[in-house]
């Protein structure tokens, strides 16, 4: 019994000096007095109820203390309880401070919730970087497509990076202007001739107004020449008119049969009314010979007018073709 009770004494004093060390970090304190920060025991204490860890702010003050930057630690405090990276701010603050770039406290934080990396800013600040664009195509005046590829040298903008636009505004910019600048080319072999006249232009153009960045300098990596785009379309444009004249063309044949089908109706219709008609000759001879209005006389006139027609018809007939022989043999 008397081992029980002192073995239950013993995890009773351990758990105790646990809970009394993790409520009063006095190793932590006693590294930031050692490193000339000023933290008193209840404000560690505080922050563990507050729900901040006190070693990130305790080594964020020892760090940018040994730095030369003096940080407040209620700031610190509350830019972590605000969501922010603590760590990645001093970092920035003490790159930004050894390459004399203005940055204070709450322009870094300003950074840092607003999503952006603002150590990896600074470091892009002193280091500028290098952003390939994709392959951008364009077309000159003569019509030959010319594909182009440009490398873009930028530098962080630490003033506008709170609500400046990224790389993907700077790449559709630089692909915008490499495009109106072959576009106004005459010909492409100038384009050819004078790559950097395309990053003179587009570098004049001002593209970096308005983002995160600024831009260094704008170099053509590549040039290709691509399809006779005129050409193309040219021919397409050949094509489609063809296509224009053949559905006229196949619109006024359709007309035209049209057409004839409808005289042919109509010839045919006044042919029938002359068989009608002619059909209608006897009665109407029968019926002047029986009201007297016709006599055989007239009768034998009218018959020896009809022979002479059919004669003279014949006649002609025989006559034409024989002039279109003759015509024939002299030929031969």
């Amino acid at each position: 019994m008397e081992l029980g009770i002192l073995v239950a004494i013993v995890v009773a004093v351990l758990v105790g000096l646990w809970v009394l060390l993790y409520f009063i970090p006095v190793g932590l304190w006693f590294s930031a007095l050692v490193s000339g920060v000023h933290v008193s025991l209840v404000q560690l204490i505080l922050m563990r109820w507050r729900k901040v860890p006190p070693s990130i702010i305790v080594n964020a003050l020892i760090t940018s203390t040994k730095a030369g930057l003096k940080l407040d630690r209620d700031k610190l405090e509350a830019h972590y309880l605000a969501g922010g990276r603590i760590q990645s701010v001093v970092n920035a603050l003490i790159s930004a401070d050894k390459a004399n770039i203005e940055l204070d406290f709450n322009s870094a934080t300003a950074i840092d919730l607003a999503g952006r990396e603002v150590f990896e800013a600074v470091q892009m600040s002193v280091n500028p970087k290098v952003i390939d664009t994709p392959p951008v195509a364009a077309v000159a005046k003569d019509g030959i497509q010319l594909i182009a590829r440009a490398r873009v040298t930028v530098r962080a903008n630490i003033r506008q990076l709170v609500g400046g636009a990224g790389e993907d505004t700077i790449l559709a910019r630089v692909g915008e202007g490499v495009v109106s600048s072959i576009g106004s080319a005459t010909t492409h072999k100038a384009v050819l001739e004078n790559p950097d006249s395309i990053s003179k232009v587009v570098l004049a153009k001002g593209l970096d107004s308005g983002t995160a960045f600024e831009i260094l300098s704008i170099d053509i990596a590549d040039i290709d020449v691509g399809k006779n785009i005129g050409a193309q379309l040219q021919m397409d444009q050949a094509n489609a008119d063809k296509n224009i004249a053949q559905a006229r063309a196949e619109e006024r044949r359709a007309m035209a049969v049209a057409l004839e089908q409808e005289m042919k109706a109509k010839a045919q219709e006044a042919r029938a009314k002359v068989i009608e008609a002619e059909a209608e000759v006897p009665r109407a001879m029968a019926d002047a010979f029986r009201d007297g209005n016709l006599g055989i006389m007239d009768y034998y006139k009218m018959e020896n007018i009809k022979a002479d027609t059919e004669m003279r018809d014949s006649i002609s007939k025989k006559g034409s073709k024989g002039n279109s022989s003759s015509s024939d043999s002299g030929k031969k």
